[in-house]
C-alpha cells in the first residue's frame, strides 16, 4: 500500500516584510467624458401633401396611385359590411375612402379604402 501524496511542511520562515501600499491619490476634478458619436439629427415630421382623389378607380389601380403619390399606410374594408377580405384586388372598386380626395395629409397617414366587388 501507497502512502497518499502529502507535501512537506515549508522550511520557508514567515514574511517580516511591511505591507505595501498604494501612494495616496490626490483627488482629480472629474469631467464627463466627450462623446465621439455624431449627432443624430431629429426626426423631420412626415412630408404633407394631398391624398389622391381614387373612389371609382379599381382596388389595384387605386392602391398604385396612393403610393405612386408618397402614401404607403393602407387599409381596406368591404363596403358591403359583410367583412369579406379583398383577395384579388383587381376584383373590387372603391366606394369610399378616409380621409377625402384632396384633403392635404401627411405622408404618414392611415388611408382607408372602401370596396366592393365590381357588379355589386
Amino acid at each position: 500500500m501507497t502512502a497518499p501524496n502529502t507535501a512537506p511542511p515549508s522550511s520557508d520562515p514567515p514574511s517580516t516584510a511591511p505591507p505595501t501600499t498604494a501612494p495616496p491619490q490626490t483627488a482629480q476634478p472629474t469631467t464627463p467624458p466627450q462623446s465621439t458619436a455624431p449627432a443624430v439629427p431629429a426626426r423631420p415630421s412626415a412630408k404633407v401633401g394631398v391624398v389622391p382623389n381614387v373612389v371609382g378607380l379599381n382596388h389595384q389601380l387605386a392602391q398604385d396611385t396612393m403610393q405612386a403619390a408618397g402614401y404607403y399606410y393602407l387599409t381596406e374594408q368591404d363596403a358591403t359590411g359583410q367583412g369579406r377580405l379583398l383577395i384579388n384586388d383587381r376584383n373590387w372598386v372603391v366606394v369610399a375612402q378616409e380621409p377625402a380626395g384632396g384633403t392635404r395629409a401627411a405622408a404618414d397617414t392611415k388611408i382607408v379604402l372602401k370596396s366592393k366587388k365590381i357588379g355589386e
